[in-house]
């Protein structure tokens, strides 16, 4: 089963190296790693997508929160959720009818394109993986050049955001920082 994890972190040098080492520690793999700061410059989340059960759910959950940089983990996953993945591509694209057919597909598919050469296009597409994964699909014959894609982010439908503060882990050195 996937899953989709959500960690409210601090935003300290070294936390993304700490989290990722602790992972692949315990042979946990990561099939998308996403990080970014939040509305709270001194908060960031990364967002996880693991294959496993619920039992290797649960052991991923535990070790994230036992990390003193962590301030929250959700199982984004079993809520109702959006998520994305951004992906940029580079596909030949000589002038003349083959062009006029990439740029039909990349309105069909809701993307833009960023930039154009001579002979090839830059294509910005984001949305669910399967989108992503079928656009690649369409652009194979044509001709992929570069490619290079985001990790996964997600967030909750529907609530607005908490009035509460994170709570923090009982060893956080945030609470001795400004």
């Amino acid at each position: 089963m996937r899953h989709v994890l959500s960690a409210l972190v601090q935003n300290v040098p070294g936390v993304l190296a700490h989290i990722s080492g602790m992972m692949a520690s315990r042979g946990y793999n990561i099939d998308s790693l996403a990080v970014g700061e939040t509305e709270d410059p001194n908060l960031s989340r990364m967002t996880f997508v693991v294959v496993g059960d619920d039992k290797l759910l649960e052991q991923v959950r535990k070790q994230l929160e036992k990390i003193v940089t962590v301030v929250r983990v959700d199982d984004i996953s079993s809520q109702d959720h959006v998520e994305r993945d951004l992906m940029l591509i580079k596909v030949s694209a000589p002038a003349g009818p083959k062009r006029s057919e990439i740029r039909e597909l990349v309105d069909i598919f809701r993307g833009r394109i960023v930039d154009v050469g001579e002979q090839e296009l830059m294509i910005e597409i984001s949305g669910r993986e399967s989108k992503i994964e079928a656009f690649i699909g369409r652009m194979r014959p044509y001709g992929i050049l570069e490619l290079v894609r985001t990790g996964r982010i997600a967030m909750v439908r529907g609530k607005g955001k908490s009035d509460e503060a994170p709570l923090l882990h009982e060893s956080s050195i945030r609470k001795y920082v400004g």
